[in-house]
């Protein structure tokens, strides 16, 4: 069984329909890529995973159970964990202390501070530095830290490499790339960095207008493929085995 299965979901802002009609599903221990260019509805989705935005149609199903009307926060505690766009991290805490408000949020599990900072070594001298002091790389880390710190079986990371500068994206992914062959959470990686994407996953799916416009295994892609689907040059999502 699938960890996450969507059917048919419809996520609207007003009279504006920002995912349409979108069904797909994702097996426990894989890393998938969401391309697109913006607009496309990809952070639309990933908050609608979240429970951070409800679905105007369509049902959201996590590891078998219909979680569409879960709120967010308990989606949390059932292992569904979102590092939004921007951060959005509390700027008056530390480090450390931005860690420490998301422990005992989620499950129960392997993630605390030390395997934290174990898997994202920049985190360590830094612990005790305010947030609003962090360089973009160093706040990236600590986001996706504190998600952990939720046990997240549903790792959703939205926009990793935007505004950073290329070593902190290189450091960043170093981290991450351990984490995902490790198997340790499932991952939805939305990245505008298209090699980034390709790389770092087992399988990429492309929207555009709202739609899935391509799906198929990162091996079997070409950037070429993912190119043409990102500008609207391949209008029928197509699996490539």
């Amino acid at each position: 069984m699938s960890l996450l299965q969507i059917e048919e979901l419809d996520v609207r802002y007003g009279a504006l329909i920002a995912v349409r009609s979108v069904s797909l599903a994702i097996d426990e221990g894989t890393t998938v890529a969401l391309v697109g260019a913006n607009g496309a509805g990809k952070t639309t989705l990933l908050r609608a995973i979240a429970g951070a935005h409800r679905p105007s149609s369509g049902t959201v199903r996590f590891d078998g159970a219909d979680v569409t009307n879960v709120a967010a926060h308990r989606r949390v505690q059932l292992g569904i964990a979102l590092v939004p766009e921007g951060r959005h991290l509390f700027p008056g805490l530390t480090v450390e202390e931005n860690l420490r408000a998301a422990a005992g949020k989620g499950r129960a599990g392997s993630w605390n501070l030390d395997t934290v900072m174990d898997a994202f070594p920049i985190l360590r001298p830094i612990a005790r530095r305010r947030a609003s002091a962090l360089s973009g790389g160093e706040q990236q880390a600590t986001a996706i830290g504190r998600a952990l710190m939720s046990n997240p079986r549903l790792l959703l990371l939205d926009e990793v490499s935007l505004g950073l500068a290329p070593q902190a994206v290189d450091a960043v992914y170093q981290s991450l790339t351990a984490l995902m062959a490790s198997g340790a959470a499932t991952v939805v990686l939305v990245e505008q960095d298209l090699r980034r994407a390709m790389s770092a996953s087992s399988r990429v799916i492309c929207m555009l207008e709202g739609k899935l416009i391509l799906d198929g295994p990162s091996t079997g892609l070409s950037r070429d493929d993912i190119t043409d689907a990102y500008f609207g040059l391949r209008r029928q999502a197509s699996a490539v085995s």
